[in-house]
């Protein structure tokens, strides 16, 4: 399974960007995906979930109103939309798969991830 994630780069406060996911090696239509982030010197953290479907999504607390994940199982991509970014946003942004129909939010449910892309948001 080969997870490519794209889109990140530089953008000032208030700005959007939106971050892709493309998946590999695996029917993309039967798993649970997420995005988390991690910043330097922090742990790495639950950004956004979505289910096979797309029915069910979950958001962290801080991204929740301004952040949209969504997914194109025709195309075998998950996307993040993200809007009115902060300087607290930026980090390297991690796509993940995991096993299952269901939706998660710990990194430990996650199989497979993507090498990560840099957003940078200045004030």
């Amino acid at each position: 399974v080969q997870l490519q994630a794209s889109g990140g780069g530089l953008v000032q406060a208030g700005g959007s960007l939106r971050l892709s996911c493309a998946v590999s090696g695996r029917t993309f239509s039967n798993y649970g995906m997420g995005w988390f982030r991690q910043a330097p010197g922090k742990e790495r953290e639950f950004v956004a979930a979505i289910g096979r479907n797309g029915g069910s999504t979950a958001y962290a607390y801080n991204v929740k109103g301004r952040f949209t994940i969504s997914r194109d199982n025709a195309k075998n991509t998950m996307y993040l939309q993200m809007n009115s970014l902060k300087p607290e946003d930026t980090a390297v942004y991690y796509c993940a798969v995991k096993s299952g129909i269901t939706i998660a939010t710990v990194t430990s449910r996650y199989d497979y991830w993507g090498q990560g892309t840099q957003v940078t948001v200045s004030s």
